[in-house]
């Protein structure tokens, strides 16, 4: 079945034929100036496409392409955030490294300073040490020489008195050392 037996058995052809006057009269096309309309209304649209529809279209189209630019640009700096935030790690690791290298260098550094100057104070020691080691038997040699002496003029002067007679040089050295022999064994 067409559609046209469809729609007139259902009497809807009988009703567009209807509708068709009465948009006819609603509208006020007549017959013999619709052409001059149809003619008036495609002069309007050219110069409205051309005039109108033309330059807002190419304005999208600017608009288009600059949001598109806009996002180009968008990814680029995107793309150069992540570079240099990746270039900022980058320095803050080898900074790091760096800072981390030169502390360890300072810790060695302080402890051979360290360990040298601990070297130089117990060398400074053992030669103070030593110095005062030589000055005290130094002391003390002359501590015994005075007190060698000194116990021979007295041996020599108690003999002198003992003996009741004057000694000579010679007698005061003999008995000095025999003295002297005695004491020191």
């Amino acid at each position: 079945m067409e559609i046209t037996t469809i729609l007139a058995s259902a009497g809807v052809l009988e009703g567009l034929k209807e509708t068709g006057a009465t948009i006819k009269e609603q509208f006020g096309l007549q017959g013999q100036l619709f052409f001059s309309q149809s003619i008036g209304f495609l002069i309007f649209a050219g110069v409205l496409y051309k005039f109108a529809f033309g330059p807002i279209q190419g304005m999208l189209e600017q608009r288009k392409g600059r949001i598109a630019e806009g996002e180009a640009n968008l990814i680029k700096i995107q793309k150069q955030l992540a570079d240099s935030e990746k270039n900022t790690a980058e320095a803050i690791a080898k900074a790091n490294e760096e800072a981390q290298r030169l502390v360890n260098e300072a810790k060695e550094s302080a402890a051979i300073l360290s360990e040298r100057k601990a070297q130089e104070a117990i060398a400074s020691a053992q030669q103070i040490l030593a110095k005062a080691e030589a000055a005290a038997k130094a002391e003390r040699d002359l501590i015994k020489s005075e007190l060698k002496r000194e116990f021979g003029r007295l041996v020599t002067a108690t003999t002198a008195q003992v003996t009741g007679k004057v000694l000579n040089t010679e007698d005061q050295k003999r008995i000095n050392d025999e003295a002297l022999t005695k004491v020191e064994a």
